[in-house]
């Protein structure tokens, strides 16, 4: 899955869920993207940090973040 496709399947959680924050909108969409996209995820945040091991489901979110955020652009 390219960024770009990352962010539509962000956009179109965070329309069918308003009141949701960031960080519960990126998992629901690690949920739906299932394991296999899941493991890939984990493991570009896990290699971005250094890190040989974490946490499967809280990595995925955090990639997830890190996505939308940079492209996103700076805060204002």
């Amino acid at each position: 899955m390219t960024d770009e496709e990352l962010i539509v399947e962000f956009a179109l959680t965070r329309l069918d869920n308003p009141g949701l924050d960031l960080e519960e909108i990126a998992a629901l969409v690690v949920h739906r993207v299932g394991p296999d996209r899941m493991l890939d995820f984990a493991s570009k945040t896990l290699g971005a940090r250094g890190e040989l091991r974490g946490a499967l489901f809280p990595s995925a979110v955090e990639h997830v973040l890190r996505v939308v955020l940079t492209l996103r652009g700076p805060a204002d």
